[in-house]
């Protein structure tokens, strides 16, 4: 098909939204979709789920283009994909509930180290992060705490895309396994520094970071103001810092 016929295909779905149209744009589209769902592989997701989310963001593409703006299906199509992707990643990624604002920000926070360390020579302090982000400085430190929440690789994979032997996927398992198991240790370690702090922080920290709570909303739940608690949050990192 032309992109002329293809143009009028578009064009005549948007003015009828007849479902035969409709499925038919999505067909000739979905070599797209699971060309884009194969780079986000070997991320810990299987490849089937990843190319159902990026057919629901094709479908999601098809039915939203607008042809009129000039702009190609290919690039709406992609971006609209890509989107959808990466919002099941940050939606299904994570052990425990982390605040969706707290994502964003740990997230955020990656290319703003790399950059900050590019131009400081060294890594960034949490201060440093926060006026680059435009954030407060309990943002990043929230987003920093949050990152040991976030999902280790799947096994099932182990390299196989990647073109490498037998032997490069073995040696990838047993890294995967080795850095899963240092993570459990590190969570068993919180667990224990947990303990020493005084009942009512170790249950706003819980509350925080095992519970997913803002903390407003920790706030009506422990009897306190907002301020109060982000005080108390951040003298239990304190806390939890000097144990270490």
């Amino acid at each position: 098909m032309s992109e002329e016929d293809l143009d009028q295909q578009f064009r005549r779905y948007r003015s009828t939204r007849d479902r035969g149209t409709r499925n038919q744009l999505i067909e000739r589209h979905i070599g797209l979709a699971q060309h884009i769902a194969n780079r986000y592989a070997d991320r810990g997701i299987d490849r089937d789920d990843l190319r159902q989310v990026a057919l629901v963001g094709l479908v999601k593409a098809v039915e939203r283009f607008d042809p009129s703006r000039g702009v190609a299906f290919s690039t709406f199509g992609g971006r609209t994909i890509e989107g959808e992707l990466k919002r099941h990643f940050r939606d299904t990624s994570w052990r425990v509930k982390v605040p969706r604002g707290v994502q964003e920000t740990r997230l955020a926070m990656r290319a703003a180290s790399e950059d900050l360390t590019h131009q400081l020579g060294r890594a960034p302090t949490a201060r440093e992060l926060a006026d680059h982000l435009g954030a407060s400085v309990d943002e990043v430190v929230d987003a920093i705490a949050a990152g040991e929440a976030y999902g280790p690789r799947s096994l099932d994979d182990g390299g196989r895309s990647s073109g490498e032997g037998p032997g490069a996927d073995h040696d990838a398992a047993l890294a995967s396994i080795d850095r899963n198991m240092q993570a459990v240790e590190q969570r068993v370690a919180v667990r224990q520094l947990l303990e020493k702090l005084p009942e009512r922080e170790r249950t706003i920290v819980e509350l925080r970071f095992f519970e997913g709570l803002t903390q407003a909303e920790i706030a009506h739940h422990v009897g306190l103001s907002q301020m109060h608690v982000s005080r108390l949050l951040r003298k239990s990192f304190l806390e939890l810092r000097r144990h270490l």
